[in-house]
């Protein structure tokens, strides 16, 4: 499994590959902060983008190709390396949100050859009456540590620092008291 992209979703889809068993987790993004953090949340392995001059540079660094790869970011680049990482019978799967007049130029020849599929993911594609439970039981378990993701506090008044702070990608979950 790879994930590009470690914000709260991609942090959230790691936690859950490790719930779910994944023997290999790439965790992928700019942030050598997040990929520390990726590493202690169960990442196999970290790859920062900014240090991959190839694609057989992406492969090494990943430990090779993956079965699900997970665009958690939003740009075309990054559903691209998601793509690339993703193995004959492979699916990839993003869950961003990308500018609505951003496009990618899908090799359909090699998406047919070797078998891949391409999922949208919205909100998670889940179904709330269904899965909090099955959350809440995770994390009481201690399978689904979400409380690691929990970032800073700022107060009602302190509103536009806390939105400065989301803008840097620097934060986790953060939360507004009020």
């Amino acid at each position: 499994t790879a994930i590009i992209g470690l914000g709260g979703v991609g942090l959230s889809a790691l936690l859950a590959a490790v719930a779910a068993g994944a023997r290999r987790i790439v965790a992928i993004d700019l942030s050598d902060e997040k990929l520390a953090l990726a590493r202690q949340l169960g990442a196999t392995h970290l790859v920062n983008p900014a240090h991959v001059k190839s694609d057989a540079d992406l492969y090494d660094a990943a430990g090779g190709r993956v079965d699900f790869g997970f665009d958690m970011a939003g740009g075309v680049a990054a559903f691209g390396t998601a793509y690339k990482l993703t193995q004959r019978g492979g699916m990839t799967i993003t869950s961003a949100l990308p500018n609505p007049k951003a496009g990618f130029s899908l090799p359909l020849a090699q998406m047919v050859g070797e078998e891949r599929e391409i999922r949208g993911s919205y909100l998670g594609s889940g179904v709330p009456a269904v899965d909090i439970g099955q959350y809440i039981d995770l994390y009481k378990n201690g399978r689904l540590p979400v409380d690691k993701l929990f970032g800073e506090t700022f107060a009602l008044e302190e509103i536009n620092k806390g939105f400065d702070h989301l803008a840097s990608g620097s934060g986790l979950r953060d939360a507004i008291l009020f």
